[in-house]
C-alpha cells in the first residue's frame, strides 16, 4: 500500500487540479495490486489533502491550498519557548518535552508491517462487544449527558475501591479519583506529590511515559535500579538519603519493561523506606488485569496495606480493554487527595459523564469476567509463541526469566550492537519493535529491545516477526551463540 501510495504522489504531478484520476479497477490492472490496496492507497492520499474522493463520481486532484503571503517569521518563538522569566526560584533546566518514547509505541503502522512496538490489545482481542453493548446501555441510562460530579461517578469509584483494596475492603469510594486514562493519573499525581525542580526517583529501567510526564513537570528522574526481584531496595534507600527525593514512582506488578514482580521483602521494604523519608509512593498498576494465565496468585498491590496514607495508586482499564476507553482511577488517603482532585478540577474539570457510565455498565456486567478470563487465555498463548520464535531464531536473546503477566519482552542485545539501527532495519524488513535506550534515564548499562505480543491480528504475525528481526539484526552484526548472561 506505501509503495503504491508513493508512486500515485509522484503521478499527480502529471494531473491538473480538479482533473480526475483513473477508476479503481483501472488502477488494480495497471499496478497489479488488489482493490483493497487500491483503496488504502486512495484513502492515506486523501488523508494528506491532496486527493478529493467523491461517492459516484470519482476520484479527483485536490486544488492546492495557498496560505496567503505565505509562511511568516515564526525564528522568535525559538526564544519564546526557551526563556524563563528572570524572577524563576528554581533552574529546572530547559522547558521542552521528550515525548519520543511515548509517541514511538503510539505510531500508526502500514498494514504490511508487524507491530511487535504497540502497547494496545488489537481489535481481535479487544472485548468489542461488549464495549458496544456497555455504551448503548449507557446512552440509555438517565442522565448520561448531565455532569458527573468532579471527583467521578460514585458506583465507578467504589467499584475501583474495592478491585484495588481486594477482599479485605480496605479501600472505599471516597478515597478514589476518575481520571481520564493511566497517564493523566500519572500527570495529576507528580504534580500534586512534587514541586518543580525537586528530584523524583523511579526504577532504572522504567516506563518512558514516567519520564516524559516527570521532565514535564519541571522534575528531576533519579535512576534506581531493577533486578529480577524488582526495585533494589538497598538503593532505593540510599537514593532517599542522597536526594532527599519526596516521591518514588515505581510498577510493583509486572514492571515496564522487565515483566518483574516485586517480591514479597522489598514489597514491605518500599513502604518502610519511602515512609521514613517522609515521601510518596506512586503505585503504577497498569498490568493487573494483563495477568497470564499461568500465573501464580498476584500480590494485592501496595495501596491495599497502606494505613499511613504512603501510596499514591494508579488503575486503568484502558489496557485491558480498548485505547479509547480512557477511564482510569487515582486511590490516596490523607490531605494528598484534596490536592489531587484539585489539580484534575484545574486540568480538565472531570471526566465525561458517558464514558464513566460507559466504563461502569463494561465492568459490571458478566462479559467484562469473561473476557478478564478469555485474555488471560490469549496472552499465554502469544507470549508462549514469542518466546518460542526467540528461542528458535535468536536464543542468545531469550530472557532468562519468563514474565507471567503484561504485554511485552524485555530482550538484552549484545554488548557494541546499534539498537536505533536495528529498529531502523527491522523496520525495513517490515516489523516494528521498540529500542530499549527511552526506558533509561541516562545512559542505557546495556543495548535492549522490548517486543510486544499484544498489538498483531494473531499468533502467526508473532513468528514471523521474529524472523524478521533476526534478518535486521544479521545486517547489524548477529548476536552471539551462547545466550546472554
Amino acid at each position: 500500500m506505501a509503495r503504491l501510495a508513493t508512486t500515485l504522489r509522484k503521478e499527480l504531478d502529471r494531473y491538473s487540479d480538479g482533473e480526475k484520476l483513473p477508476s479503481s479497477r483501472e488502477l488494480v490492472t495497471r499496478y497489479q495490486v488488489s482493490p483493497v490496496t487500491v483503496s488504502r492507497a486512495i484513502a492515506t492520499l486523501a488523508a494528506e489533502g491532496l486527493v478529493a474522493s467523491r461517492p459516484g463520481t470519482g476520484v479527483f486532484k485536490a486544488t492546492a491550498r495557498r496560505v496567503a503571503g505565505g509562511l511568516g517569521d515564526v525564528s522568535w518563538q525559538e526564544v519564546a519557548l526557551s526563556a524563563d522569566p528572570p524572577h524563576a526560584a528554581l533552574d529546572t533546566g530547559p522547558r521542552g518535552v521528550d515525548a519520543a518514547g511515548v509517541l514511538a509505541t503510539l505510531a500508526t503502522l502500514p498494514p504490511e508491517v508487524i507491530d511487535l512496538n504497540g502497547g494496545y490489545l488489537h481489535a481481535s482481542i479487544r472485548p468489542e462487544r461488549a464495549l458496544a453493548g456497555a455504551l448503548a446501555r449507557a446512552g440509555r441510562r438517565p442522565g448520561t449527558w448531565s455532569r458527573p460530579p468532579a471527583e467521578g461517578l460514585a458506583e465507578l469509584r467504589g467499584w475501583f475501591a474495592r478491585d484495588i483494596g481486594g477482599p479485605a475492603g480496605s479501600l472505599d469510594a471516597s478515597d478514589v479519583l476518575i481520571t481520564a486514562g493511566g497517564q493523566s493519573a500519572l500527570t495529576t499525581a507528580l504534580r500534586a506529590v512534587a514541586s518543580p525542580g525537586s528530584p523524583v526517583l523511579v526504577e532504572s529501567p522504567t516506563y518512558p511515559g514516567a519520564l516524559a510526564v516527570a521532565r514535564a513537570a519541571g522534575l528531576r528522574p533519579v535512576p534506581v535500579p531493577v533486578d529480577a526481584d524488582g526495585v533494589r531496595t538497598d538503593l532505593l534507600a540510599e537514593a532517599f538519603e542522597a536526594t532527599r527525593a519526596r516521591v518514588f514512582v515505581c510498577q510493583p506488578l509486572f514492571h515496564n519493561p522487565t515483566g518483574a514482580v516485586l517480591s514479597p521483602r522489598r514489597r514491605t521494604a518500599v513502604l518502610d523506606i519511602a515512609r521514613a523519608a517522609g515521601a510518596f509512593v506512586v503505585e503504577d498498576d497498569f498490568a493487573r488485569h494483563l495477568v497470564h494465565a499461568d500465573s501464580p496468585p498476584l500480590p494485592l498491590p501496595l495501596a491495599a496495606d497502606d494505613p499511613h496514607g504512603v501510596v499514591v495508586h494508579v488503575r486503568s482499564l484502558t489496557k485491558a480493554a480498548s485505547p479509547s476507553l480512557r477511564i482510569a482511577a487515582l486511590t490516596a488517603r490523607g490531605p494528598v487527595q484534596g490536592r489531587l482532585r484539585a489539580i484534575q478540577a484545574v486540568d480538565s474539570f472531570f471526566v465525561p459523564r458517558p464514558l464513566q457510565e460507559t466504563a461502569l455498565e463494561l465492568v459490571g456486567s458478566p462479559a467484562w469476567a469473561r473476557h478478564l478470563r478469555a485474555l488471560a487465555g490469549t496472552l499465554h498463548e502469544r507470549r508462549t509463541t514469542l518466546l518460542t520464535a526467540v528461542g528458535g531464531a535468536l536464543p542468545a536473546l531469550l530472557p532468562p526469566r519468563p514474565p507471567r503477566g503484561g504485554c511485552h519482552l524485555w530482550l538484552r542485545l549484545p554488548d557494541g550492537t546499534d539498537e536505533r539501527a536495528v529498529t531502523t532495519t527491522a523496520l525495513r524488513h517490515g516489523v516494528a519493535v521498540t529500542a530499549g535506550g527511552p526506558y533509561f534515564t541516562a545512559e542505557a548499562p546495556a543495548p535492549h529491545l522490548r517486543l510486544s505480543y499484544i498489538s498483531t491480528p494473531g499468533t502467526t504475525q508473532l513468528a514471523e516477526g521474529v524472523i524478521r528481526l533476526r534478518r535486521a539484526l544479521a545486517e547489524n552484526g548477529a548476536p552471539p551463540a551462547d545466550r546472554q548472561r
